[in-house]
């Protein structure tokens, strides 16, 4: 939980940096040797440091998918974080879709009770998600090179948190080899591999916070990490959900509560952008305009 805030203040500290660091129009790592030079980026490539160490001892005491749920928390934080730095507050109705989102992750935590499986994957199952998860990233990246505004933002932000579920999931390899000495880390080939998913990451995480504002892409990378994580982990590391007979259908409505209000909080903030440059509300017909292409990707 500690790791979820710091990781939401950071989020919003980097969303800033990239909508500010220039008015060109910037590639990927174009953008990103630009945010080296800002002092902003700085703070949240701290604030992301720490929150990644916590990560990585909360990975060790539990499973992926316990500990990647509990991220989805990040946005509650981030919200308020932004609502101060931005002048725009958050709506009660944002409020209770944030209320909707944190009571359904703790029921995914308590009915679900995920359970730790392995700590390292075999290498056919890493090069079956390789063949699997390259070319559909790919085509996001792809896709946001076409698109623009909210739908660039919800791609890059798939490829930004699927990097950082990879990342997730490898931190448990990497924590179990280090036990053996600093020699057996430099010959895992996890070590490599997590290095540049957290490359890959932070590079179109601030292009994804670069492409339009932060609850456009935020609630993407919030819905997308812990479920290509969960995915990962009961896939890779063998982890388990212990939902016998009706709990299934519980937890099922959990997962769909979160999708549900996390898009619903992105539907907000992308309203408050329509209404901020009309210099007027938005009506019913701008705003499902403005909005479709990022409730049907999310």
């Amino acid at each position: 939980m500690v790791a979820a805030l710091i990781s939401g203040v950071g989020d919003v500290i980097r969303q800033r940096s990239a909508q500010e660091i220039t008015n060109e129009r910037v590639g990927h790592f174009e953008l990103f040797r630009l945010s080296l030079g800002d002092i902003r980026w700085w703070w949240g490539g701290l604030a992301a440091a720490a929150s990644f160490a916590l990560q990585a001892v909360a990975l060790v005491l539990g499973s992926v998918v316990l500990v990647q749920a509990l991220q989805v928390t990040a946005l509650l934080f981030a919200l308020p974080t932004n609502a101060r730095l931005t002048g725009h507050p958050v709506t009660r109705r944002e409020w209770l879709w944030a209320v909707l989102l944190a009571g359904a992750v703790a029921v995914f935590v308590i009915v679900g009770d995920p359970a730790a499986g392995y700590q390292r994957g075999a290498l056919t199952a890493w090069l079956i998600v390789a063949v699997v998860l390259g070319p559909a990233l790919a085509l996001c990246v792809l896709g946001a090179r076409v698109c623009s505004g909210p739908v660039a933002a919800v791609l890059l932000a798939v490829v930004s948190a699927s990097s950082w579920a990879l990342f997730a999931v490898l931190t448990k390899g990497v924590v179990e080899v280090f036990r053996d000495g600093p020699g057996a880390v430099l010959r895992a080939p996890e070590l490599y591999a997590w290095i540049f998913a957290a490359l890959v990451g932070t590079v179109f995480q601030q292009s994804a916070f670069r492409a339009s504002t932060l609850t456009a892409s935020l609630p993407a990378m919030t819905v997308a990490e812990p479920v290509v994580a969960s995915v990962l982990g009961v896939t890779v590391l063998g982890e388990t959900l212990d939902t016998p007979g009706p709990q299934a259908f519980i937890l099922v409505a959990a997962v769909i509560a979160v999708v549900i209000a996390t898009t619903a909080l992105a539907r907000g903030e992308a309203a408050t952008m329509t209404a901020d440059s009309d210099g007027q509300p938005a009506s019913d017909d701008q705003e499902r305009e403005l909005l479709a292409a990022t409730g049907a990707e999310l």
